[in-house]
């Protein structure tokens, strides 16, 4: 098994963040308005991103290559698929779900609004929109700021899964994400309760309202997962849809603020993986609850992702309203 994160894989030893903190390269690259590192931190402090390789299609249903693909998620929250064939139309990744279900109990994906299924395509697009009169961030050429998929359902898929049909050929559109164990380390005790209160509103997008009557839900963004034997914390979060409900809730929302951008929490809980970290025919799979991703900007319009979200489960502390 190969890792990408720390090392890019065993024929690229050239530790990633060392290469990060290389004069010539600077993150702001990839997180804008991210100042240059003062001060360089271990190489085993960056997590690291498990890699395996699908050779069929009937991959995805074998037992223990999906038994692997849980372990993964369910230990380390992200991975890597590589995908020794052609599959335009992603039915490993659907079949690969359908038995992750089936074996492991996860919930089969969720719709991504009222006019979508399972798969939503992650591509820039002016004129055509996949939800009527709406369009997604996710269908902009914009960078996309730290977030969780589906902060504003009262029960956000677990998990998420990006396939790449056609990486960005021009050096933009890369994928960061954000540790979030490793981000709580850098915030107060006081914030951290108050995070974990429900006195926040969080809108709902306008192209992903599936109910006409529910246009937000208040909840808290943080929550001990019940399910895991060490409670590990869980995020939801989108900053331009949420409200603080109360003064402590903006304090902790601004202190969190201030954490998404400080530089040693970044080094310590950040990875950034590029269009030549996750080429075509690459699928890279996320804890929506464990980790936080972003996007700086698309500089190819023929950049083209698939999306697909599962295992949905309802948020401590959520109310719909």
């Amino acid at each position: 098994m190969q890792h990408i994160g720390r090392h890019f894989c065993a024929a690229r030893s050239t530790s990633r963040y060392a290469r990060f903190l290389n004069k010539s390269k600077s993150p702001v690259q990839y997180l804008p308005g991210i100042q240059r590192l003062t001060r360089q931190f271990a190489t085993d402090t960056v997590p690291r991103v498990p890699h395996l390789v699908a050779q069929d299609l009937i991959d995805s249903q074998h037992l223990h290559h999906v038994r692997d693909v849980h372990n993964h998620l369910k230990h380390e929250g992200i991975l890597k698929i590589s995908l020794n064939f052609p599959d335009d139309n992603s039915r490993y990744l659907a079949s690969l779900i359908v038995s992750l279900s089936k074996n492991h109990g996860h919930g089969l994906p969720i719709t991504h609004s009222a006019s979508r299924g399972w798969f939503w395509d992650v591509r820039p697009s002016e004129t055509t929109f996949q939800t009527e009169n709406h369009q997604a961030r996710s269908e902009t050429m914009q960078e996309f700021p730290w977030h969780t998929d589906c902060s504003y359902e009262h029960a956000p898929p677990r998990f998420f899964a990006l396939q790449v049909l056609q990486p960005d050929r021009y050096g933009g559109g890369t994928l960061s994400v954000m540790k979030i164990d490793r981000l709580s380390q850098f915030l107060s005790p006081a914030a951290k309760a108050a995070l974990h209160e429900p006195e926040y509103q969080i809108t709902i997008p306008p192209e992903f309202i599936k109910n006409p009557d529910q246009r937000h839900i208040v909840g808290s963004l943080f929550a001990l997962d019940t399910q895991d034997r060490g409670h590990s914390l869980m995020m939801r979060y989108r900053d331009e849809i949420v409200t603080p409900l109360s003064a402590r809730a903006a304090a902790a929302l601004k202190e969190l603020r201030a954490a998404l951008q400080d530089l040693e929490a970044l080094a310590q809980s950040t990875l950034h993986l590029t269009p030549a970290d996750l080429p075509a025919r690459s699928i890279i799979l996320l804890d929506n609850y464990r980790w936080l991703h972003a996007r700086n900007s698309i500089k190819d319009p023929a950049r083209h992702l698939r999306r697909v979200r599962w295992n949905a489960i309802p948020f401590a502390n959520s109310v719909v309203s």
